[in-house]
Order: C-alpha cells, then structure tokens, then sequence
C-alpha cells in the first residue's frame, strides 16, 4: 500500500506501511498531521498461519486501536 493519508479519533495522519520476505512480514508507521500522535508495528506472519503482533514501544491497545480505527482519506495527498 506504501504511504497514503488515514483519519483516526478526529485527525489526520500520513501512515507508511512496508512489506518484507515476501510478505512474511511488514512495518507500519503512522504520524499524527499537527500532532504529537505515532503509531509503529511490525507483523510477522508464522508459518502455521498465525500473525505475531510486535508494537514499537508502545501498548498493543493504542497499536489495535489505530489499525482497526484508521480510515483511509479518498485520493488525499500523502503529504
């Protein structure tokens, strides 16, 4: 998806997603437009099917939240 524009609890952020080893697994940043807000993760996909979720010192709550929460903004610049 590489970097595209999201709105999440009332802001907008510009979120960078990157895939690695074929897509086994994957990074993804995202940084609050005029806020202090930052999200980072990576995702690795197991070999029995299963995805091991690894946030970036952050809570795996404020991680979920913002993966579930987050709406792509339609055709708006990434930065």
């Amino acid at each position: 998806m590489g970097t595209f524009r999201a709105r999440f609890a009332g802001s907008d952020w510009i979120v960078s997603k990157t895939t690695f080893a074929g897509g086994g697994s994957g990074k993804l940043v995202a940084e609050e437009l005029g806020g202090r807000g930052y999200v980072s993760l990576n995702l690795y996909r197991l070999p029995d099917g299963r995805a091991l979720l690894r946030p970036c010192e952050m809570s795996e709550a404020w991680v979920t939240a913002f993966v579930l929460g987050a709406v792509p903004i339609a055709n708006g610049p990434a930065g």
